[in-house]
Order: C-alpha cells, then structure tokens, then sequence
C-alpha cells in the first residue's frame, strides 16, 4: 500500500470540489455544473451501500462521461456491503469513492451510519479499509469535526488516523460538530459554529495526508482564501444557489487565464442535453429545475426562474424553453463574468 505522501501525491490536482446533496447533485446537475467548472471534483448524493447491492444500478449509478471527475459518495457502516458497492461505483467508471461520516440525517441516524460513525472510529477504518481493498480507485472520507459532546480536538484526530490507517487517499472535513439530537439537518448546516482553525490544525498534523475543507463557503472566491491552509476547498449550497460563481473556479482555484464565459453556448449545451434526457423518457424539469439559480441579480432572473419552475414541468414541456426563458436575461454575453 503506498504511503499517505504518495496518495496525497495522486490526489493533489483536486483542488476544488462541489459537496454531496441529497436532491440536489443528481447526474443532471453535475452535467450542468461541469459545463461551469471543467475542473471540479463533483460528488454525487449519498447512496446508500445497500441500494447499490439491490437495486437498479444503472438508474442509481448511472452518469455521463462529462461528468468526470467525479466521485461517488456512499452511505453505510457494513464493511462488506460497502465493499462491494464501492466496487460497482469503479465498474461504472468512478474516479473516487468517498464514504459518508457527516450527514445527520433522521435517515442515516436509524441505519446507524453517517455522522454516527464519528462515534466509532474504529469501524470506520475497518469499512474504509475494505472499500480500499476492493477498488484500485482512490478511496476518500468525508466528516466533520466531531458529534454531540464529543471534543472536537481528539475526535476528530482519532478518526483522521484511523482514516490515515485504512489507507485513504482523502479526508474532507465539514468544520462544523453535527448535533445527532435537536437539530434538523438544515440547522446542522446553520448553526453549529464553524471551526476552520481545528481543520488547519488537522493538515498541520498529518502533513502528508490531503485535508480538504467544507462548510460555510458562500464564494469561490471565499473559498480559495483557504488553500495554503489546507489541501482543497468544497462548497455545497453556495454553488448550488448561485451556479455561476463556479465560473471563478479556473481563475481563482487553478490560475487560469480570465475570459468571458459564453453563456449561450451554455443554453445550447444544456438544451441538447435536456433533449436527449427527453428521448430517453425523462422529463424536461429533471434538468432545469437545478438551472433557476444561475443568474441570481441580473435584471430579468425573477423571469428566468418563474418560466423554468412553472412551464418545464408542464407535460410536453421542450428544451426551447432553456432558450426562451435566457432571452429574458439583460447582459450582454459577451461581458459576462470571467471563466
């Protein structure tokens, strides 16, 4: 098994990732995202190892090449089972597999996995491990500081090295505790304090394992403040809300040079994708409902988003809708933000 300085070594071009939602990044929106970003690492949402192993694979793990890179998130806390899903996410062409150690979810607190994990760090590196072995793939984990009345300082330091010791290529940490009691998901978002300083002292300590940072990040540019301190940044309403930020992602992430973005070669892309969706029985608001953010403060986006959540949902709904609802938009294209 390679050492954490050659894994960190493999995994360093990740510098910028958009986090997992549930129902939110679906395989439509990475498409739409990859458009945005072509360098970010995407997640997919949490699936869960056992509908991986009973269900319908190809609705489930199913995606477009353009997707890449991206990564699988799986749920769970069977060593086994999460093998073998991890296994089937590299048969479908994965580019990582990551297990869930940070959702508070009612969902994932009654089949004991999730943020619960961070209670048992030890299974942890023993389901990490296994994932490892059944994949040649790099194999990552995403946390957070710690749960409940855990102190942040040796929970997260116990599960980073039983992390390091299963031999991931990756920990992602959510900087914040999640509160398993009294707290909806969405005020585990909100309002448990954000610890950034406990994240940097993690990468001080294992210098050779890549430490990416979560929570809090509104902006791109909010975020990249944070490389030096850390390995990666990975932002997850922020990007969703307001998707054109992830324009500055190239720039600001990656140094690369400032153009304008073309944003009617974007409607293009993404009317040709909603109607080949179509054509395979999908319906036209699988694919725009995840668009209504996208020119969040420019005159003409309250019409945007009323034509994209009201009339793509009508029934016989068609991608000349995407087209429709961007003439409303007032900027000139051509001077948009920079990409």
């Amino acid at each position: 098994m390679p050492g954490s300085k050659e894994r960190m070594r493999t995994y360093l071009p990740i510098r910028f990732a958009v986090a997992p939602m549930i129902d939110w990044t679906d395989r439509h929106c990475r498409y739409f995202h990859r458009q945005l970003a072509p360098h970010a690492l995407l997640y997919t949402e949490m699936v869960v190892a056992d509908a991986i192993l009973h269900g319908d694979k190809d609705r489930l793990l199913g995606f477009d090449p353009a997707e890449h890179p991206v990564a699988l998130q799986i749920g769970g806390s069977d060593p086994g089972k999460l093998a073998e899903a991890a296994a089937a996410g590299e048969v479908f062409g994965y580019d990582e597999i990551n297990l869930n150690v940070g959702c508070p979810s009612d969902r994932v607190q009654s089949g004991a996995f999730g943020a619960c994990l961070m209670r048992d760090p030890t299974l942890v590196g023993r389901c990490l491990e296994a994932m490892r072995l059944a994949v040649s793939i790099p194999v990552t984990v995403k946390c957070r500081i710690g749960v409940d009345d855990q102190d942040p300082g040796p929970a997260l330091d116990l599960l980073a090295d039983h992390a390091v010791g299963a031999g991931v290529s990756a920990i992602w940490v959510h900087a914040r505790k999640a509160w398993l009691q009294g707290l909806s998901p969405k005020e585990n978002r909100e309002i448990p304090p954000l610890d950034y300083d406990r994240v940097y002292r993690l990468k001080e300590r294992l210098p050779d394992m890549f430490v990416g940072l979560n929570g809090g990040l509104a902006t791109v540019e909010q975020a990249a403040r944070h490389l030096g301190r850390v390995d990666g940044v990975m932002m997850g309403r922020g990007a969703y809300q307001n998707p054109s930020d992830l324009v500055h992602v190239g720039p600001l992430i990656h140094g690369a040079a400032a153009r304008p973005f073309d944003y009617p070669r974007l409607m293009a892309t993404m009317a040709a994708y909603a109607e080949r969706h179509i054509e395979r029985g999908g319906k036209l608001a699988q694919v725009t409902r995840h668009m209504t953010g996208l020119f969040a403060g420019l005159p003409g986006a309250r019409r945007w988003r009323q034509l994209l959540s009201e009339r793509a949902v009508r029934p016989g709904a068609t991608p000349d809708l995407i087209h429709e609802a961007f003439a409303e938009i007032r900027f000139e294209p051509s001077a948009s933000v920079a990409a």
